[in-house]
């Protein structure tokens, strides 16, 4: 009977899950604002659900920035200090600072728009070294025709964005070439920090038949200045950031930022079951929603179309 027993016993063993082994998975954004803050929780879903469960077999750290680059560094440098099993920065200034400071612990970077331009990476689909993750690169003319439609008679688009943030600069040259072909012309506004961003909506005014925001995470931290600057002025205002909508903007077609940590989740787990990250290709994150603010628009003079709300996948009255 023993032999027997002991058969069947490594049968059963072998059909339950593996335990997670103990680790620790480091995270860091440059600031604090809803879209940054649901990547950070659908990463963390998706570790407790592939068995990394916190408080048991997994210690989940969490830094902010604050929106200080000096601060994301030395964020970073601690974090290589302490040899995580993982670091996971969101958002391209702690995805650079990270980079930089890690030489040889894994890195899975998320909501990063051009990681080539940020030189995260020299390959998206082979990267090599300890870095990959995961691209929220924005698809623009689809953003510019959007606004087109609620607005047919747009000529300007105004650009708020931060010029020291590489993802703004980058979407700002995609931005010029998809305005061109669209007939539009853009105008840039810049802040360097959150305490401008009011400031620099003002100085679109006049200038701009709307404005757009990209996925800058100073300008999002402080939307609600431009946002004032908007109503006060019915100047509708349009963000790159689906989280950005509830807050004040007219509409925006973008990745669900939760999504966006669940699918970087996944290329975490599979780092920590021991794949290279150097070896797993950067992706482009999945997904798209539109989603418009009946009430923020009527503050800005704009009546959206149905043909707009029909095919919304939220409607904010």
């Amino acid at each position: 009977m023993r032999p027997i027993l002991l058969a069947l016993a490594a049968t059963l063993a072998l059909s339950l899950p593996a335990k997670a082994d103990n680790v620790t998975v480091a995270v860091t954004a440059i600031v604090e604002h809803p879209a940054l803050d649901a990547a950070r929780k659908g990463v963390l879903d998706v570790l407790t659900a592939a068995g990394y469960k916190e408080g048991e077999n997994l210690k989940f750290v969490f830094e902010s920035a604050q929106g200080n680059p000096a601060t994301a560094a030395q964020i970073a440098r601690q974090f290589a200090g302490d040899e995580p099993n993982v670091i996971v920065p969101i958002s391209t200034p702690s995805a650079q600072a990270v980079v930089s400071a890690a030489r040889d612990i894994p890195v899975v970077f998320t909501a990063v728009s051009d990681p080539l331009g940020a030189q995260l990476v020299k390959n998206m689909d082979k990267p090599g070294g300890n870095v990959t993750g995961l691209s929220d690169m924005s698809p623009v003319a689809e953003h510019l025709a959007l606004i087109k439609e609620i607005l047919p008679d747009v000529k300007t688009i105004g650009y708020l964005y931060n010029s020291g943030e590489a993802n703004s600069v980058s979407l700002l040259a995609v931005l010029k070439a998809e305005a061109q072909k669209a007939g539009l012309t853009v105008v840039e506004s810049a802040a360097t920090k959150s305490a401008e961003v009011q400031g620099a909506a003002r100085a679109l005014v006049g200038r701009a038949d709307a404005i757009y925001i990209p996925t800058d995470n100073t300008i999002i931290s402080a939307l609600e200045g431009a946002v004032a600057v908007a109503e006060e002025s019915k100047l509708p205002l349009f963000t790159a950031d689906t989280d950005s909508v509830s807050r004040g903007s007219v509409a925006a077609l973008g990745f669900n930022y939760y999504d966006v940590g669940k699918q970087t989740g996944e290329i975490v787990v599979r780092v920590l079951k021991g794949e290279n990250p150097g070896d797993i290709a950067v992706k482009t994150a999945a997904g798209s929603d539109l989603v418009v603010n009946k009430a923020a628009a009527a503050k800005m003079g704009v009546t959206l179309p149905e043909s707009v709300l029909k095919r919304a996948n939220k409607v904010i009255e």
